[in-house]
């Protein structure tokens, strides 16, 4: 069905005020909160037949006016003592003494169904949960976080510091009190490699996806769903980081599909043998690239078949001149790694460059890199 001409101009109209659209969770709750909510179905209809049958009395008794019957029901059926609003015979007082039992009776009853309904925590757990759901769903470019532990709780922290909103994932029972302590903003109570979870963490919205259990299977689990996931909903691939402690392990995780497997043990061990070599040795890329108040940046540039660099030596591309940053390294597709390329070494199609600039540069080469056409830059040079 084709667009009116109204409804684009508003479309552009929203963008250009930047308009956003009242986002809503991709799963509902509601059904399982009128679940909850049905003991509360029988005080309500009592009361609605008992207020009734009082109105009919008055009326039939007393002769009451509609209005009148329907107040002095009201004022009998809630024990509130106003008293009565006109002269009532025996019989009416007779009547609106059953009334006042009624009353009482059905207040008993309802303050044991809503007594019952509190200790079980259910319906006020499904309530909290739906307004986090709410709060996720306005999130886009987020990272979902699976699991909670002392991996969780550093990554989290870095991603606080760069100001990435993150979501968490585990199906502890004391989620919520974890979320407080540690600063988590976002959370979702689940098993991670259900559908339910990805959907409540709004995958669909989301950058990637890191999966930091201890377990490897568990996290074996959350990468196959993800890459199933992805592929239901139609859309281009997650980036997926993983841990793992053994190479089979990683080169499981890589197979079903993960971009990114460390080992932490392996991590701390070559740096740790580095301090050991040399005590006064200092990791530049730690200092300088990966810190946040850094003006570096550090980044892999893919190189398309349609990249106007393609085939073309690294000095044909004036990077340093013209964009002031420096191709570090080049991983070809054949997993051979060039470090500190020469001038003359030929840029090929699907080879991955390692480069490093400030982020201002680094985006505006990135830019040219993948651009289809030859700058006009080059030109002049």
């Amino acid at each position: 069905m084709k667009k009116s001409k109204l409804q684009k101009f508003f479309e552009k109209l929203a963008d250009l005020l930047h308009w956003e659209k009242s986002s809503k969770p991709e799963v509902d709750l509601s059904p399982e909160i009128w679940s909850e909510l049905k003991p509360f179905r029988t005080p309500i209809i009592l009361t609605i037949l008992i207020e009734l049958f009082g109105t009919l009395g008055y009326i039939w008794i007393d002769h009451f006016s509609l209005l009148d019957a329907i107040y002095q029901t009201g004022i009998t059926f809630t024990t509130v003592g106003f008293g009565e609003i006109a002269p009532i015979s025996p019989l009416g007082r007779l009547f609106t003494i059953f009334l006042i039992i009624a009353g009482f009776a059905v207040f008993s009853y309802a303050v044991g169904v809503l007594v019952d309904v509190i200790n079980k925590g259910r319906l006020i757990a499904l309530l909290k949960e739906k307004r986090m759901l709410y709060k996720i769903a306005r999130l886009k470019n987020h990272m979902v976080i699976c699991y909670h532990n002392e991996y969780t709780i550093d990554v989290t922290k870095e991603l606080r510091a760069a100001h990435i909103p993150f979501v968490v994932i585990d199906n502890r029972d004391d989620m919520e009190e974890i979320a407080k302590k540690y600063k988590y903003p976002y959370f979702v109570k689940g098993d991670p490699h259900t559908t339910l979870s990805l959907k409540k963490a709004h995958l669909s919205s989301a950058k990637g996806i890191i999966t930091l259990s201890n377990n490897t299977p568990d996290n074996i689990a959350v990468v196959s769903s993800v890459r199933l996931y992805e592929k239901d909903i139609k859309r281009h691939p997650y980036y997926i980081l993983s841990v793992a402690q053994s190479d089979e392990d990683i080169e499981k995780l890589k197979r079903l599909g993960a971009n990114e497997v460390l080992s932490p043990t392996k991590l701390i061990a070559k740096r740790m043998t580095a301090v050991t070599v040399d005590p006064d040795v200092k990791n530049i890329l730690e200092e300088f690239v990966y810190s946040l108040d850094t003006p570096l940046d550090l980044e892999e540039i893919t190189v398309s078949k349609k990249s106007w660099i393609a085939y073309k030596k690294l000095k044909e591309a004036h990077l340093r001149e013209l964009f002031n940053v420096t191709v570090v390294g080049i991983k070809e597709e054949g997993g051979k790694f060039i470090p500190i390329p020469k001038g003359d070494d030929v840029i090929k199609p699907g080879d991955v460059l390692l480069v490093i600039g400030t982020a201002k540069d680094m985006k505006k080469a990135r830019k040219i890199i993948r651009s289809t056409k030859k700058p006009k830059e080059l030109d002049f040079i």
